[in-house]
C-alpha cells in the first residue's frame, strides 16, 4: 500500500532522476529511507560517463553495507523512480534490505523504449521479485508514471 509519505519521497526520486538527465546521465534516481522515516542517502544516474553500471540503486545497496547495521538495512526503504534492473535487485537482496517503492516498472520502461524506437536494455526486463523473490516491493505507481516516461522520452530522443 502506498501512502502519502511514500509519494513524497517517490516524488523525490523522480526529482533526481531529473537531476540525473539534466546532468547527462540516464534519467533514474533513489533514496534510502530509514524505519524512523530520516533520508540516509541519495543518488541519481552516474552513467553519462561511460560507466554504465553506476546506477543509484547500486550505489545504495553498497553504502547501506559500509554504514548500516543489518538490522538498520532491513527496515530501511528504497524509493526509486524505477524498477530495479536484475544487477540492482541482485545487489539489493545481498545487502538485506528492506522494501524498495517504485514509480514505474521494468516492463513499463521495456515498452517506452520499443515506443521511443531506442536500444533496449541489456539485462532482461524482469520484476524485481523474480531475481530476488522475498523481497518486498510496491510499485509501479500510476500518479507519477508519466513524468518517469516523458524523463526517458528526453532522454532517448534529445528533447529539452
Amino acid at each position: 500500500m502506498i501512502d502519502n509519505t511514500d509519494m513524497g519521497h517517490l516524488r523525490t526520486a523522480v526529482a533526481l532522476a531529473e537531476q540525473a538527465l539534466n546532468a547527462g546521465h540516464s534519467p533514474f534516481g533513489s533514496l534510502l529511507v530509514s524505519a524512523d522515516g530520516e533520508v540516509l542517502f541519495q543518488d541519481h544516474n552516474r552513467d553519462g560517463d561511460g560507466e554504465l553500471t553506476r546506477h543509484p540503486e547500486l550505489a545504495i545497496a553498497q553504502w547501506a553495507e559500509r554504514n548500516l547495521e543489518r538490522e538498520q538495512r532491513a527496515s530501511a526503504t528504497v524509493y526509486t523512480s524505477g524498477e530495479h534492473c536484475p544487477m540492482c535487485a541482485g545487489a539489493h537482496a545481498w545487502a538485506g534490505l528492506g522494501r524498495i517503492v517504485y514509480v514505474s516498472s521494468a516492463e513499463q520502461l521495456r515498452q517506452w523504449l520499443r515506443e521511443f524506437d531506442a536500444p533496449a536494455s541489456p539485462t532482461a526486463s524482469l520484476p524485481i521479485t523474480d531475481v530476488a523473490p522475498d523481497l518486498q516491493v510496491d510499485g509501479p505507481v500510476v500518479e507519477l508514471a508519466e513524468q518517469v516516461k516523458l524523463l526517458q522520452r528526453r532522454h532517448h530522443l534529445g528533447e529539452s
